[in-house]
């Protein structure tokens, strides 16, 4: 949710931030007029009823000629009270349902467009050249008895998996040791719940534009998070935090569940796009003066995570059409695959500002004693779309994987081998 008193002064920061994102830039004079309506609103209700107390302290005072005629008014104020107060109540709906549907503000720089006009930051390492035709992850997986599609379709239905054997045992390394690296940089662990309430989902800004991404439970009205930033978002919602506090970096571990409504036909083969996958999540709450700073170290302790794993990758910045409701700025980084021959996201660190704080009354005590909204900022650390990156870069001619040097004290293995059979 945006802030109504800065919008009141730079109007305009709204309309440019609408153009950038190819949406509607007049819903800022919209808002202004339900702002100005409310507030008209409010100032005839109490100036009715100031008049409604002093007509009432009258009375008891008055002559009887005098009481029967103020009794008449008072009668009557009492009525106009109570419209006036309906009135102000019906606009403040109006507006705080107006505000829940407009997007975070762009921050200056990002580029403007849609999904497709990202822009590509720096490119880290060359994509491997094979000797051989490379396997993709799918086929890599069966030959490890590392994934098992079949059967992740026969109990589950499309895009569900089993990671079996040593795909399973790659996965809890790689988690563990983003979590592992997330520690040693001052983050707290955290196993956060995977069901929520409606107001923490709303509140984070994901029943939006993107609702039907949403998996929901009507009979206990909970939804399944499609990130354990939904939860973490909400584990401070209604407090003031101490400034002294600040930053409050924690390191969620979470299974996460999207429907991937409109991806029909898009990424059936394998991993890559599934309806359930295990995620580590960074997520930060911070002084809004800070956020634009923390967004950088965010991304930064992404590309360690990348950097060790010897992965090819790319850091783009995403353009304002496709950053999604809450966030400012958001930066992805690709992993090359190479029997796509491009660049798949592997993570996303998005600054969300003070707009989720604001929905979730998420606050800290400024230097002078003040409530202040804080900024959130959020960033991936692993999931599982990262084996694919790992299969397929580290692959060798006869279908074993060679495991990355770091990941090697978390797996316990050098490298993966294909069962007996399967070469």
């Amino acid at each position: 949710m945006i802030d109504l008193r800065a919008l009141r002064e730079d109007p305009e920061r709204l309309r440019a931030s609408q153009r950038a994102r190819g949406e509607d830039p007049a819903v800022a004079d919209r808002l202004l007029e339900l702002d100005a309506g409310r507030r008209s609103a409010l100032s005839r209700f109490e100036t009715l009823r100031a008049e409604q107390k002093s007509v009432g302290k009258s009375v008891s005072k008055a002559s009887p000629e005098e009481r029967e005629e103020l009794l008449v008014r008072a009668k009557a104020l009492a009525a106009e009270v109570k419209e006036a107060d309906a009135e102000a109540g019906r606009l403040a709906d109006e507006l705080n349902a107006a505000l829940a549907r407009v997007p975070n503000l762009v921050e200056e720089g990002a580029p403007e467009g849609g999904v497709d006009d990202f822009e590509v930051l720096e490119t880290v390492g060359t994509p491997r050249s094979f000797d051989f035709t490379p396997r993709d992850h799918l086929e890599l997986g069966e030959m490890l008895g590392a994934i098992d599609m079949e059967r992740g379709a026969k109990v589950s239905g499309s895009r569900f998996y089993f990671l079996t054997g040593v795909g399973a045992r790659l996965e809890l390394a790689l988690l563990n040791m983003a979590m592992n690296q997330a520690v040693q940089s001052g983050f707290t662990p955290m196993i956060p719940p995977v069901l929520v309430k409606p107001e923490t989902m709303e509140g984070t800004g994901f029943l939006g534009e993107h609702s039907d991404e949403v998996y929901h439970l009507p009979s206990d009205d909970l939804y399944l998070v499609g990130t354990s930033e939904v939860p973490l978002a909400g584990y401070h919602a209604g407090e003031i935090l101490p400034a002294d506090a600040l930053p409050h970096r924690y390191i969620g571990w979470s299974p996460c569940f999207r429907r991937e409504a409109g991806s029909y036909g898009k990424d059936t083969r394998g991993i890559i796009r599934v309806h359930q996958f295990n995620k580590v999540e960074m997520f930060v709450y911070t002084h809004p003066d800070q956020a634009h700073e923390e967004h950088k170290r965010l991304l930064a302790w992404e590309r360690e995570m990348l950097d060790k794993l010897e992965l090819p990758y790319r850091v783009v910045d995403i353009a304002a059409g496709d950053l999604g409701t809450s966030a400012a700025r958001k930066y992805d980084c690709e992993a090359w695959v190479p029997t796509q021959e491009t660049y798949r996201e592997l993570t996303s660190t998005s600054n969300c500002t003070e707009f989720q704080a604001r929905r979730l009354n998420t606050r800290f005590r400024d230097e002078d004693g003040k409530p202040r909204f804080a900024a959130t900022l959020n960033g991936t650390l692993a999931t599982t779309r990262w084996i694919v990156a790992i299969l397929e870069n580290h692959q060798r001619e006869d279908g074993s994987v060679t495991v990355p040097e770091a990941l090697r004290p978390f797996l316990g293995l050098d490298v993966l081998e294909p069962l007996s059979g399967r070469k």
